[in-house]
């Protein structure tokens, strides 16, 4: 007969087997980790940074994944690379897709690394297997199934999830087997927008995100709040699919070379002239303008002061500057008041004339360059000017911010001087612009901060994320399996 206390036993050895497996599961069906979808290579560029060889190989293996790094981090040699090793791995094209000026800049980029890279402005100018530029404008002139890999420089073009451009090229490169994703504002705002780089990656569409790690506040459809209880758990998540990073030693590498100047910045206010009220009474702007159409107003109505204030900054030095406009009129009184002193380049500039004067300006032909955020605000790399004036801004922080880091980058070896040049009427823009910063930053630390060892060990080999079972009590093993 076999006695009651060894059946006892063996039916909670099966129970806590059950369990066991029962609660791995409901780990594994929380966690939403993204899987691994390419392949590993250790025959990476000698010429790249440690933390960027490691981190291109993990883009490898993940197949489908972002970089989100600090602007002067190297995000171009390493996106060059991935796309390298796809074309050499699947002997197809791979089609790089960013601003104009950084479609070739980005060339010019791939000849420091000896990685060959063409731009092709539609698919005629697709004749071999090899890496291939183009700008967010032509993405319709290319077929999709033809390139093996897609890479989006400057990709915080996905951020707003309403925009045509961001539904275009998820529908287009659904089904690209490699994809990369590299910016330095991944979400400027708040995490939310990430959804739309896991959406674009094909990782999660945006609304699983929101429903998994998400909760909604109130009446507007935009407040969204991470869940306290699932933060840990979206961090893993990020983790899986995104290397987020500010400096090489958020991964545990060395951080010689990579140190930031001083950001100096300057609020240059000008004072108000006469102007005749909606009431038709004579007096001042007021000192506070808090609307959007009262901003506007003011702005307007300051803008011969504004362009001749800014344009003296920027010719009081032999030295290169460049003048952010806003407003088209900015751009007219400039053009006006500095003439032969000043390269300009609008949105309507041709494209080889944007070249050209972007050029001659960083071979110091013209001490000046005059434009627009939207215009030459993302990507370029311009370590050799360590002035800027915002002549006007506009409500986007992330357009502030990203033309800023065209001079403020790694690689400078200067103190940076931002102007910022606005009526007394405007408000407190300066102090605006710091507590966006302020935010921005606190946003880019915390996903640093909650990613990096998960990443750190990641990038670099030594572990992977696991799923570890932890019993809360000892199990007793029946007296029959120990003598077996």
């Amino acid at each position: 007969m076999i006695n009651a206390n060894v059946i006892f036993g063996w039916l909670k050895f099966r129970r806590a087997k059950r369990v066991s497996k029962s609660y791995l599961e409901f780990l594994k069906s929380k966690q939403n980790v993204a899987t691994d979808a390419g392949f590993e290579v250790d025959d990476l560029n000698p010429k790249l940074y440690e933390y960027e060889h490691d981190i291109v190989r993990w883009a490898l293996k993940k197949g489908k994944s972002a970089i989100f790094a600090e602007c002067g981090l190297g995000k171009t040699p390493m996106q060059l690379e991935f796309a390298n090793q796809v074309c050499r791995h699947t002997g197809k094209s791979v089609l790089v897709v960013a601003p104009l000026s950084v479609a070739h800049q980005t060339i010019r980029e791939g000849e420091k690394f000896d990685i060959h890279a063409s731009y092709a402005p539609d698919m005629s100018a697709v004749t071999t297997p090899g890496i291939y530029t183009t700008n967010y404008d032509r993405i319709g002139n290319f077929d999709a199934s033809a390139f093996a890999g897609v890479v989006l420089d400057e990709s915080s073009i996905l951020k707003d999830y309403t925009s045509a451009t961001k539904q275009a090229l998820t529908d287009m490169f659904k089904f690209t087997p490699y994809k990369l994703c590299c910016t330095a504002t991944p979400s400027p705002n708040d995490y939310v927008e990430l959804g739309n780089h896991a959406e674009f990656l094909g990782i999660m569409s945006r609304t699983e995100m929101l429903a998994t790690y998400f909760v909604h506040d109130g009446g507007e459809t935009q407040k969204w709040r991470l869940k306290g209880h699932a933060q840990e758990a979206f961090f893993a998540w990020v983790a899986s699919w995104a290397c987020c990073m500010t400096k090489p030693s958020d991964l545990g590498y060395e951080m010689s070379g990579f140190d930031l100047p001083e950001l100096r910045l300057h609020e240059c206010i000008c004072q108000s002239e006469m102007i005749e009220a909606d009431d038709g009474q004579i007096g001042f702007l007021p000192q506070v303008s808090m609307s959007l159409m009262e901003r506007r107003r003011a702005r307007r109505d300051s803008l011969d002061i504004r362009t001749k204030r800014a344009a003296a900054i920027a010719a009081s030095e032999d030295t290169p500057c460049i003048l952010w406009c806003d407003l088209n009129a900015e751009q007219d009184e400039l053009e006006q008041i500095l003439g032969d002193k000043a390269f300009s380049i609008r949105g309507a500039t041709p494209d080889d004339k944007k070249i050209e004067y972007e050029r001659r300006w960083r071979e110091g032909k013209r001490k000046i360059l005059i434009s627009k955020p939207a215009v030459y605000g993302f990507g370029m790399n311009w370590q050799h000017c360590n002035r800027e004036v915002f002549v006007g801004l506009s409500d986007s922080f992330e357009a502030y911010y990203q033309a800023v880091r065209r001079c403020w980058r790694y690689g400078q070896e200067n103190p940076v001087d931002v102007y910022i040049v606005i009526s007394d009427a405007e408000g407190a823009v300066k102090a605006n612009i710091e507590r966006k910063q302020a935010d921005a930053i606190r946003l880019t630390h915390e996903l640093v901060r909650y990613t990096k060892d998960i990443l750190s060990a990641d990038v670099r080999r030594t572990t992977r994320i696991t799923e570890t079972y932890y019993a809360n009590e000892r199990m007793n093993v029946p007296q029959w399996m120990k003598l077996a």
